[in-house]
């Protein structure tokens, strides 16, 4: 779709055509800032606009009466009528620009990282029920199975009941290590030693936790869904906060 106006506050008139992909934003933004105030390169295309301004990129396109200028995370369409003159650059040189803009990217992708693991170390606070003496806390499975987990710190392994396994379509088999578990009241139980892909708490999250399925029907064992053992729990400092019913996570 074409949208008449200006780019950006640099008085490029005319229309001009956005094409990203997800998470193209911030690269898109960057490049704007890159192709109107740094030096022209060598190897680049340059469309020189009659309001005086310069654009460096590659051209992808060009009609009767439209250039189509790829840039560092998109590209922007230009009618002729706005384009005083284009500067031509060579197919090697074309490759060395896409290779600059991939160093960025890069470069870009990593400090977005480095801030997004930044933020998951903060302290999350993780609402909690109260059902006395125990605490249930939502979670999320493999990214896709919601269970309700009684929080047990004296428990080796995150613990689940056998439909919950079959929610979320594990099969056990005889290769699946059996463990043996001793419930709070003494009552023994045989379960299926697994690895689940995820638990996600709130916006805490572990990957690659061990837990135990249970093979047993055990009446009424004290919980929903299962138990929040220490496989989960020992990757993080956490605090429960009684009076304002959280349980408080920082990861490792």
């Amino acid at each position: 779709m074409s949208t008449p106006g200006k780019l950006g506050g640099y008085g490029v008139s005319g229309f001009f055509r956005i094409k990203m992909q997800k998470k193209d934003l911030i690269y898109f933004l960057m490049s704007i800032v890159l192709i109107m105030n740094c030096d022209q390169k060598a190897y680049a295309d340059t469309i020189y606009l009659k309001n005086g301004r310069k654009i460096d990129g590659i051209v992808r396109s060009e009609s009767e009466d439209s250039v189509e200028l790829e840039v560092y995370s998109g590209s922007i369409k230009f009618k002729k009528s706005e384009i005083d003159k284009i500067k031509k650059s060579s197919l090697s040189d074309q490759s060395l620009m896409r290779a600059d803009w991939e160093r960025q990217k890069q470069a870009s992708q990593k400090r977005i990282e480095q801030q997004e693991e930044e933020e998951e170390r903060q302290p999350k606070k993780v609402e909690i029920a109260r059902d006395s003496p125990n605490i249930t806390l939502s979670a999320k499975l493999n990214g896709k199975v919601n269970v309700k987990l009684v929080m047990d710190t004296g428990s080796t392994l995150v613990v689940l009941k056998k439909e919950i396994a079959e929610d979320l379509n594990i099969k056990l088999d005889d290769a699946s290590p059996e463990v043996r578990l001793i419930l709070a009241d003494g009552r023994q139980a045989h379960a299926k030693l697994i690895t689940l892909e995820s638990i996600k708490v709130e916006g805490t999250e572990a990957k690659n936790v061990e837990a135990a399925i249970m093979l047993d029907e055990i009446e009424d064992p004290g919980f929903k869904d299962g138990l929040l053992g220490m496989s989960f729990l020992k990757r993080f400092n956490f605090k429960v906060d009684n009076r304002e019913k959280k349980l408080i996570l920082e990861k490792l």
